[in-house]
């Protein structure tokens, strides 16, 4: 006997049976019944009143205003002297065409606009400048006619050590997106990557040669690196000494040697970037001019990319001699193209002070802030004074200063209504 096989729809009585064994387990959106979940957190909101809010801004003025006093005062302490020297090439004088420039050659005055300096005491005379020629000698031995930058300048009375020197760049945008990724980290670490793994990496779009070989170091950072040399201070009228000397050890933070390392490249594997091909043969690098970038902090200094168009880099320093009062010549072999780009390029002689360098803008931000805090306390202190507000008085609530509404209604007359 055949046995027919009973279909069930789910749309059939039987599937709406309570009592049958298929049971589906409800859903719910609903949150869990917890304090977080269900927003009945304790909560404590001030309320604000005269008692409270005069004396915050009067605390507040008197925290913020010696700080900030204070911070303006160590500021203050810092000495130096800015020398813009972009136009050296043009706007100086050319004593000699070559070097030495003797110590009676007459020099140009610098205008007024390219000099900055914050001593205690006003300089003896104005700074000047001129410019010259020399044939200059690279480490890797390539000799190179290059134009020659003389500053001389005075500096009042002694300053004791450390005297930092940097070089200060205007309007160059480290921080450029595609500049500031523009390197390879395992490179600068010492890897020797070959040109296809250069290729794919973020060196683009200095990764390789047209011959196919890597650049060493990659990227433009690396390519883009000032390249101005300065020379030791020369003293014309300081007895103690006929030259200061700095030195570029030390210049770059203790931990930036780690990120750098001794390259497993051979001189002949890799080609140095475009604008340091001036510095070697033509040919490109051998045994000795290869560079080590784990010791050369001056390379260190300017991979670490700077956040604004307006920047500050150390290039040497003295910590321990002191700057005795005098006359001083400046020697700068001027190579870094500034002006190509609109910006500028300075040198920067100073000291410092328990808060850094000179910053005058923190200790003025804290000045302000606790003027602006005292002033207000004060000017509702004499409110409260003068013509003080009940504490909730309901008279001051909006909806009970509003005016009773002289509007009429227009219209239509209701059927049954008269005219």
């Amino acid at each position: 006997m055949s046995q027919t096989q009973q279909v069930e729809h789910t749309d059939s009585i039987a599937s709406q049976d309570p009592n049958n064994e298929t049971t589906k387990k409800t859903k719910s959106r609903r949150p869990p019944n917890t304090a977080f979940r269900q927003q009945r957190l304790k909560a404590w909101q001030p309320i604000l009143t005269p008692k409270t809010v005069l004396p915050i801004f009067f605390i507040v003025g008197i925290i913020f205003a010696p700080i900030g006093a204070l911070l303006l005062y160590a500021s203050a302490q810092v000495q130096e002297i800015a020398l813009d020297y972009t136009n050296c090439l043009t706007d100086g004088s050319s004593p000699n065409t070559t070097l030495p420039i003797s110590a009676d050659s007459p020099l140009k005055d610098m205008p007024s606009d390219k000099v900055s300096q914050t001593f205690k005491k006003d300089m003896k005379s104005n700074p000047k400048w001129a410019h010259a020629k020399e044939a200059y000698t690279w480490p890797s031995g390539k000799k190179q006619d290059t134009d020659v930058c003389i500053l001389e300048f005075s500096v009042p009375e002694d300053i004791k050590g450390p005297i930092y020197f940097y070089y200060r760049l205007t309007n160059f945008y480290q921080n450029h997106r595609r500049y500031v990724k523009s390197f390879d980290v395992d490179q600068l670490k010492g890897d020797a990557k070959t040109g296809s793994q250069i290729s794919s990496g973020e060196c683009d779009p200095l990764n390789v040669a047209p011959d196919g070989r890597p650049y060493y170091p990659c990227g433009l950072i690396a390519n883009s690196m000032f390249n101005d040399t300065y020379g030791n201070l020369t003293a014309l009228n300081v007895r103690a000494y006929t030259s200061y000397n700095l030195t570029g050890k030390g210049i770059s933070w203790s931990s930036e040697g780690d990120l750098y390392g001794e390259t497993k490249y051979k001189p002949k594997d890799v080609v140095p970037p475009p604008n340091w091909a001036d510095q070697y043969p033509e040919d490109g690098y051998d045994s000795t001019s290869l560079p080590d970038l784990h010791t050369w902090e001056a390379f260190q200094v300017w991979m670490r990319t700077a956040g604004l168009p307006t920047f500050s880099k150390l290039a040497m320093r003295n910590d321990h001699e002191v700057l005795l009062s005098g006359t001083y010549r400046l020697q700068i072999y001027d190579r870094f193209p500034a002006s190509k780009y609109g910006g500028t390029k300075s040198v920067l002689i100073s000291t410092r002070t328990v808060i850094g360098g000179r910053n005058p803008f923190l200790g003025i931000a804290y000045v302000v802030v606790g003027g602006v805090c005292i002033l207000l306390g004060t000017i509702f202190t004499l409110t409260h004074l003068v013509k003080p507000r009940k504490l909730g008085d309901h008279t001051y609530l909006s909806w009970n200063n509003d005016q009773p509404s002289t509007a009429t209604t227009t219209g239509r007359a209701r059927p049954g209504e008269g005219a």
